[in-house]
Formats: C-alpha cells, sequence, structure tokens
C-alpha cells in the first residue's frame, strides 16, 4: 500500500487543521492506520490509530479525532485546539499486522507517507 499525506499548514494557536492520509492498494479496510508525527529534536511520537475501533495517545486526546473512509482509502485526523507544541511533521502509517499492544511502535509499520508539516504559531 501506498500512503500519502496532506492538509499541513500554517495556522494560529487554538486553530484547526484537517490532515488526510490518501492510501493505494487492495485491501486497504485491512489495515491499521495510524498518525505519528515529529518535533525537531525529538523522537516519533504515537498520535492515533483506526481500524474498525480507534486509540489515542494521552497527550492529544480529546483535542485530535482519527476517522477514516474505507470506500475512499482514505485517514483523516481532525486536529483541533491546536498549540505551539503540536507544530512537528506528520505522518501516516499503515500495517496490516500490528497487534493492538504495538500500536504506538513506529517500526511496527511498514507503510509510510511522506510527511505533512504542521506549524502551529502564538
Amino acid at each position: 500500500v501506498q500512503l500519502q499525506a496532506s492538509g499541513g499548514g500554517l495556522v494560529q494557536a487554538g486553530g484547526s487543521l484537517r490532515l488526510s492520509c490518501a492510501a493505494s492498494g487492495r485491501a486497504f479496510s485491512n489495515y491499521r492506520v495510524a498518525w505519528f508525527r515529529q518535533a525537531p529534536g525529538k523522537e516519533r511520537e504515537f498520535l492515533a490509530a483506526h481500524r474498525g475501533s480507534t486509540h489515542y495517545a494521552d497527550s492529544i486526546k480529546g483535542r485530535f479525532t482519527i476517522s477514516r473512509d474505507n470506500a475512499q482509502k482514505t485517514v483523516y485526523l481532525q486536529m483541533n485546539s491546536l498549540k505551539p507544541e503540536d507544530t512537528a511533521i506528520y505522518y501516516c502509517a499503515a500495517s496490516s499486522t500490528v497487534i493492538l499492544s504495538a500500536i504506538h511502535r513506529s517500526e511496527m509499520y511498514p507503510y509510510w507517507g511522506q510527511g505533512t508539516q504542521v506549524t502551529v504559531s502564538s
């Protein structure tokens, strides 16, 4: 499966953005799709994952919402109440085999989008 992330940009603190992850390939519904982010000088951070059920990192719970449209082969990340510390490159990733206990581990996802920059100004 190939992934393409889009929707990043520059937004003021308190604003919102919706990221999209468009997939190509077969059997998209079998893949768990996750969003990660990486800020300069920091490790890649798990944010959320979706395959039927949704799972979130505590750091973004209540502000970010993951959703998916299997017919469109697209997964979304709605980000509200953005803060300057949300500034990072955001990546989507997919795996057909990652188990629930390991969804936060980036090395468990073999397929990655190219990343989209999100910058939140104060």
